[in-house]
């Protein structure tokens, strides 16, 4: 081989790493950051990933995703959020708490950043107007705290007899803490029920929580938004049960498994948004221009076998107030 043909060869060669990474980065990656596990969320991330698709994504074709969960850890959320900063994502869904969404902002200003999150974005610092005009965060959100009086009001009108009422807080969702556990408060005092907080932030905390209000004799429960809670569905039904706790949840799920009563919009419906929204950034929309989401319906889903297992006769006029009723 002529020494002319070998240098040509050698280079040809030495380009194919470069022209490898360029072909892959020419595929679009998702940074998806999320609070919990992905077991309990697969329903919502299939939501998202159908709504990516119709926007034209498809996971393992022209679009890659790469999943960070926290496990319930909050406090690993930073290092997760920096891993996916730092491989450079496309964009990144930081879902469940805020405070996935918050590191993500601290760590760029650049990669636009999708939140799905309960809590108030205004309130948590992530946007400064729900029509921001500037900035790389959007996203969408069911404003769970600000709907805790109203589940308190809902839940009193069922059991009108009860003249005290817990909070269940996980006391790692600092903004839950700030907005929620404030207006329950302030809710059950106006009512003048008794009120306390309790917290969990695992099954065991669960477990001594629901015993101890019990042996307070606590009349009832509300459910803090809460994704901790989120991923134990059946644990805290059944302890409400077997306590025998009159407890309001924030989703259906929650009903379905046999809990009493839930008041609030539809998660999954969030997740298919934030999907739509991840769909058009990658053609090109700016952030900015994408206003925060937030419901403009809310359900409430009983359900009367556990309202009899718990000695409750609900009202004809409370039966036409729900969106679903469990038999």
């Amino acid at each position: 081989m002529r020494r002319r043909d070998f240098i040509a060869l050698v280079g040809t060669a030495s380009a194919w790493p470069t022209l490898s990474r360029a072909q892959q980065r020419s595929t679009p990656v998702i940074g998806f950051l999320h609070s919990g596990s992905a077991a309990p969320a697969a329903k919502n991330v299939d939501a998202f990933r159908q709504a990516l698709r119709d926007t034209g994504y498809i996971e393992g074709q022209n679009v890659a995703i790469e999943y960070r969960w926290a496990e319930n850890r909050y406090e690993h959320l930073p290092a997760l959020a920096a891993d996916l900063v730092g491989r450079r994502v496309s964009v990144i869904v930081a879902c469940g708490v805020t405070n996935g969404a918050l590191a993500a902002k601290q760590l760029t200003s650049t990669i636009p950043i999708i939140f799905v999150i309960g809590s108030d974005p205004i309130a948590s610092g992530l946007v400064p107007s729900l029509n921001s005009r500037s900035g790389n965060v959007t996203g969408t959100t069911f404003f769970g705290g600000h709907l805790g009086p109203k589940r308190l009001e809902l839940l009193h009108e069922l059991a009108p007899t009860v003249k005290s009422v817990a909070l269940l807080v996980n006391p790692d969702n600092t903004n839950i803490m700030r907005t929620e556990l404030v207006y329950v408060t302030e809710a059950a005092r106006t009512r003048g029920m008794r009120f306390q907080a309790a917290y969990a932030r695992n099954d065991q905390d669960l477990e001594t929580a629901f015993a101890a209000l019990a042996q307070d004799r606590v009349g009832a429960v509300i459910l803090a938004t809460e994704a901790l809670f989120n991923n134990r569905i059946e644990l805290i039904v059944s302890l409400a049960a077997q306590h025998a706790i009159p407890t309001m949840y924030f989703l259906r799920d929650f009903i379905v498994a046999g809990g009493l009563i839930s008041y609030g919009a539809s998660i999954t419906d969030n997740y298919r948004q934030a999907g739509n929204y991840t769909g058009r950034i990658l053609k090109g929309t700016k952030p900015y221009d994408l206003p925060v989401v937030r419901p403009t319906k809310f359900d409430l889903i009983i359900n009367l076998k556990a309202a009899q297992a718990l000695g409750l006769t609900v009202p004809r006029s409370f039966l036409a107030l729900a969106n679903e009723v469990i038999e």
